[in-house]
């Protein structure tokens, strides 16, 4: 975000990252999650869009603007030798309804709200219970 402080300019005074700037944020997330879980998170695709399609929002009975993120994908709980995988495991992030609930609380940074729904995300990968995802993203608690 050209290294405004956000935290200090009302979010009405920010121009709204583009789906490329959002993906980076998810990937920086992924690059600083501890060290017992970044190389798998790596392996996780992260694919950011304006909204979910009508077969997302329709698989979680979510409306468009509800459906901040997305793991599509086997979690690694769930995971055989015998899968074969129709794609990569991916985490879908949403951009107009992140930035819906970014400029309606009013009270987080952008790279806070991409953090937590890049993790949320990330814990149905994992399979984390929610003591996990309270260990790493505070949020939860």
């Amino acid at each position: 975000m050209g290294g405004m402080d956000a935290t200090t300019i009302p979010a009405a005074n920010l121009v709204a990252p583009t789906l490329d700037e959002i993906e980076e944020l998810a990937r920086a997330v992924q690059a600083r999650l501890p060290r017992a879980f970044r190389a798998r998170a790596m392996e996780v695709a992260i694919r950011v869009a304006d909204f979910a399609d009508e077969e997302m929002l329709a698989d979680t009975e979510s409306e468009a603007f509800e459906l901040t993120g997305l793991y599509e994908g086997v979690p690694l709980t769930q995971k055989s030798v015998f899968d074969q995988p129709a794609g990569p495991d991916t985490v879908w992030l949403f951009r107009r309804p992140i930035l819906d609930e970014w400029a309606e609380r009013g009270d987080v940074t952008v790279e806070e709200l991409v953090a937590h729904v890049t993790i949320h995300e990330l814990a149905h990968h994992f399979g984390w219970s929610d003591d996990d995802i309270a260990a790493i993203d505070e949020w939860w608690t």
